[in-house]
């Protein structure tokens, strides 16, 4: 295979735009697939891996290549490089850069480990503080390329008719559980009629275990307390069978607004937005949800391998001024739950200090009347999906 011109542009342009001008990953590849519609399907998938790809490993690729770069024909260094780790054949192309010298510098890293594995050396001290022997394999699996799951809506069909429908698509893939679906041959998704229909989410399995955890039933009363842009609250509209009551609360009026446009393409009418503008939004629901989920805030080092970028934006202060806000969640937001209900807190981390060293926390408080019920911690190298944590609390 021979990369284009066009192509390595568009590489290096939005790999420096994550890397010096902080903007998102997915914004700067979703940016270059509208200037470039012209592409293909494969054409899409290899320019977003190699972006990602710069992104992740940009630490390694800077000591191989021995570029720190500045300009866009310094991160074509970057890129060579990459490739040539890769062994892919694009490698070639790159003939001001010597493969003999790449591999060496390659080996040479030996076992440094935040080095090989391109992340902070911060990162690295505390994923081994926190995790042991489990670390190794954790960051290594959160480097890996992330899988792309669907869930299937059972408000609108079932997963064979999902699977027939994308197949008509060229869109192939694998049921995993009853709602998962693991896609192993990408496709234009999004211009698909059943998403169009609301017949599916993009939610990774990990996430889709949430909502069952927190054990639903038509016609409770459900208060999903962080919603965001609603994934776990379509979800749990789904599990209820539509019936019943959902208060998604946010901070952000616009991942409200998100929620609401992916309710009404999903079927899900029984979803309230409210936006925290003040305390008084939780106390005015205090002992009034029969479940409550808290998928609270968090350092999301368990979806690294989908936001790349964050090992680089993310600081030791962010993530204790992170820890702060979860206990401040966990005292606050909990009195929503009625007595008789259940919570869930959930996050998308690896780390005990977010997990269920801030559940012991919350207990040891003595401001609280809670126990735990079930908690369900999932590393990425488990079952190669997204590393999550959730713990299942009931009133006392």
């Amino acid at each position: 295979m021979r990369i284009s011109n066009e192509q390595v542009s568009a590489i290096c342009t939005a790999a420096a735009q994550v890397l010096q001008e902080s903007r998102f990953a997915d914004q700067a590849v979703e940016r270059q697939f509208k200037d470039h519609q012209h592409w293909t399907i494969a054409e899409q998938g290899f320019v977003a891996e190699q972006i990602y790809s710069l992104i992740r490993y940009y630490r390694l690729l800077c000591i191989v290549s021995g570029k720190t770069p500045v300009t866009i024909e310094d991160w074509e260094y970057l890129l060579g490089a990459s490739l040539i780790l890769q062994k892919h054949s694009a490698g070639a192309q790159f003939q001001f850069l010597s493969k003999e010298k790449i591999l060496a510098a390659y080996h040479n890293i030996g076992d440094q480990r935040a080095l090989r594995e391109s992340i902070p050396d911060w990162l690295d001290a505390l994923g081994q503080a926190e995790l042991g022997d489990k670390w190794a394999a954790t960051i290594h699996a959160l480097n890996e390329l992330p899988h792309l799951l669907l869930r299937v809506n059972r408000l609108k069909t079932d997963l064979p008719a999902l699977q027939q429908q994308l197949q008509q698509f060229n869109i192939l893939g694998t049921p995993i559980a009853d709602d998962a679906f693991l896609i192993q041959q990408r496709g234009k998704l999004y211009s698909t009629p059943a998403f169009q229909n609301g017949w599916f989410e993009v939610q990774d399995y990990s996430s889709q275990q949430v909502a069952p955890f927190l054990q639903v039933e038509p016609g409770m009363r459900v208060i999903d307390a962080c919603a965001g842009n609603g994934g776990k609250a379509l979800h749990l509209a789904a599990l209820m069978q539509n019936k019943g009551q959902i208060i998604a609360l946010d901070t952000d009026a616009k991942k409200l607004e998100q929620l609401r446009l992916r309710a009404r393409r999903a079927g899900v009418n029984i979803i309230e937005t409210r936006v925290i503008e003040s305390t008084k939004t939780i106390k005015r629901l205090a002992q009034s949800a029969d479940r409550l989920l808290l998928d609270v805030p968090c350092s999301g080092l368990g979806v690294l391998r989908r936001n790349p970028d964050a090992r680089w934006r993310l600081n030791s202060e962010q993530l204790n001024s992170m820890k702060l806000l979860q206990q401040q969640l966990l005292e606050t937001y909990t009195k929503m739950c009625r007595p008789g209900g259940k919570l869930v807190y959930a996050t998308c981390s690896i780390l005990p200090s977010e997990n269920h060293l801030q559940i012991e926390k919350f207990l040891d408080s003595g401001r609280t009347s809670f126990r735990v019920e079930a908690s369900k911690t999932i590393l990425p190298q488990d079952e190669g999906f997204d590393g999550f944590f959730m713990s299942r609390l009931i009133p006392t």
